[in-house]
């Protein structure tokens, strides 16, 4: 069995950035909007009124401040609100596959590493833009991999899941080294009309270069240990699928974009993944308090506020849990990873950290590294 490590991480940040402002002027505009043309129905009592956002009660509800997106322009039109994405050719590549692309070399640059040096691609995250041909085939094709690659999914924990399956790969041989790639692209799947969740998500892509550790470059993170979990809950959800016109669906129907129940997702969440890291942490000889830094899923500011004082015992400081949803909200899998990519340079030899994820299933992932 061999030994494993993250070589590096790669990151591809799309274009343009909505602010919390510009985004609170076109949902006012589209409450107002909305509020005009049922004005009888509200009048009536039939139909609740659209309510207002503002800059204040995002910041409080979740720590976000801005997000960048593959594309702003739709989703500030109160009469549309959502991305305008052109469609493109089959003889194209496709958007996923290209923001993973871009993110896998970033990777691969870091780690001074080849295509000819990986062996698979693992594509997971939140969602596929396509079920078939699979996404992490089409990015192995435009990086020159040879080899495999497979998509796969498990919501905000698609990141750390994916790392189990390429350490265990590479432990075991069957690969050299594995690019996992995370092309969130959340903002088509977000319900933009939805004043509760109009400013949880953002764009992004993140990629991790897993590969033997005798083949890495100084400096590298050893994968000490995987742990995952899953425990079903429905309060985290997206029923849109290939199903649905056969269903006779509406496509506009709410359940067709991502809703929660978020008061008991931050209840049930906060202690299982706290509990988890623990555990996963006991089972190495290790104790929270012997960890220099938890590179956390950013979803939600408090969440991660709440878990670092369950884990620590005290508010968690930005250097021992740094915060990236300010800048990025959350960015479903790719959140911890980012995290990790901008906050791992002070680290020095034989330091530890843990990168962990939670969401919806509920799926819970983490991974224990150590600074070679």
């Amino acid at each position: 069995m061999h030994r494993v490590c993250i070589s590096s991480t790669g990151l591809y940040n799309p274009p343009e950035v909505i602010t919390n402002a510009e985004l609170v002027v076109a949902f006012n505009q589209f409450a107002d909007l909305e509020n005009a043309a049922h004005a009888g129905e509200i009048a009536a009592g039939t139909r609740a009124a659209v309510p207002y956002s503002s800059v204040e009660f995002i910041q409080k509800a979740s720590g976000i401040q801005q997000r960048y997106v593959v594309e702003k322009s739709g989703v500030l039109d109160p009469t549309r609100m959502r991305p305008r994405l052109r469609i493109r050719p089959d003889n194209e590549v496709s958007l996923m596959a290209e923001v993973s692309i871009a993110a896998a070399r970033d990777a691969l640059a870091r780690a001074g590493k080849q295509a000819s040096d990986v062996d698979a691609v693992i594509c997971a995250a939140a969602n596929m833009q396509r079920p078939y041909p699979a996404l992490a085939v089409e990015i192995q094709n435009g990086l020159g991999i040879q080899g495999y690659g497979f998509d796969m999914n498990v919501a905000c924990s698609s990141a750390t899941f994916g790392i189990e399956l390429a350490v265990n790969a590479v432990k075991c041989g069957s690969a050299r080294a594995v690019l996992v790639v995370n092309p969130e692209i959340t903002s088509p799947h977000l319900a933009w009309k939805d004043r509760d969740c109009h400013f949880i998500f953002g764009d992004v892509c993140t990629a991790i270069l897993i590969e033997r550790l005798d083949n890495a470059p100084a400096g590298a993170f050893e994968v000490l240990d995987t742990k995952l979990v899953t425990s079903f809950s429905n309060n985290i959800r997206n029923n849109a699928g290939y199903m649905w016109r056969s269903e006779d669906r509406n496509p506009e129907d709410r359940d067709m974009l991502f809703y929660q129940e978020g008061r008991k997702v931050f209840k049930e969440v906060c202690p299982l993944a706290a509990e988890h890291i623990s555990s996963h942490l006991s089972k190495l000889g290790f104790a929270p308090s012997d960890v220099r830094r938890f590179w956390l899923h950013q979803a939600n500011l408090a969440m991660n506020q709440l878990i670092g004082r369950k884990l620590l015992g005290h508010d968690a400081s930005a250097d021992e849990a740094p915060v990236i949803l300010n800048e990025f909200a959350n960015t479903a899998s790719a959140g911890s990873i980012i995290a990790f990519h901008r906050h791992h340079d002070d680290f020095k030899t034989g330091d530890v950290g843990v990168i962990c994820s939670f969401g919806a299933g509920y799926s819970i992932g983490s991974a224990v590294l150590r600074r070679t």
